[in-house]
């Protein structure tokens, strides 16, 4: 069974001024949550069993949805103080079943192409840093890839096209051990960074959608692209 992860649990600090009384991926796209669509994608996909890393205003997101949505087992860990990208993981890992899971954003809306990189996971057992391709990487940084391979990461404000960190993985569920339960760090700054030099993650480039709600320029968008899915 193809089991997910899915970071819901931040304040949505940049989408404030559209978004007050919800946790970001309730934000209403039409007359649904922007969660309802991920969810909705994920059982699509084939997906079986979602474990959702919950913080801020976690009772909305859980009374919401309850025990199952679309056919899928939804599981929920709370966090009882911010614990960041890692930490969020981290804790969720914890209620996997499986022995990898995929891990997505819950303000980030990706088509992935899950049958590929589970093919790919199966092929090679080793954790997959799913990149997209974009117009402009400034507000997100770079991947650095050669081989199929991730080599290194850009800071933000790398103008141009270029290869971006979708914020999508795949994981050993025993990926994040080493770090402590319930201390906060960085997925992106604590792990990926601080292991790339020593550890092979692979890439899988997606050529389908991609919107991250996190601004209010692309939460406008959502609402035209993501209306009718």
């Amino acid at each position: 069974m193809l089991e997910a992860i899915i970071l819901a649990g931040g304040f949505g600090t940049r989408l404030s001024t559209v978004v007050t009384d919800q946790p970001k991926p309730m934000a209403p796209i039409g007359n649904r949550p922007f969660l309802e669509i991920v969810l909705h994608l994920l059982a699509v996909k084939g997906f079986g069993r979602v474990v959702l890393s919950l913080g801020y205003m976690a009772e909305n997101i859980s009374s919401h949805f309850g025990d199952s949505f679309a056919g899928l087992e939804l599981v929920y860990v709370v966090e009882e103080q911010a614990l960041g990208t890692g930490g969020g993981v981290r804790l969720a890992l914890t209620q996997c079943k499986e022995d990898h899971a995929f891990v997505f954003n819950g303000d980030t809306f990706l088509d992935l192409e899950v049958d590929a990189v589970e093919q790919q996971w199966q092929q090679e057992g080793k954790s997959i840093i799913i990149g997209r391709q974009v117009e402009d990487t400034a507000r997100y940084g770079r991947l650095l890839t050669s081989g199929g391979r991730v080599v290194g990461f850009t800071e933000k404000g790398v103008v141009g096209s270029g290869v971006i960190n979708a914020g999508c993985y795949v994981f050993d569920r025993n990926e994040l051990d080493a770090f402590p339960l319930n201390i906060p760090f960085s997925l992106e700054v604590d792990f990926l960074s601080k292991s790339i030099s020593r550890k092979e993650f692979q890439v899988f480039i997606s050529d389908e959608k991609f919107i991250d709600i996190g601004i209010p320029e692309d939460f406008a968008r959502a609402q035209i692209e993501l209306k009718d899915i």
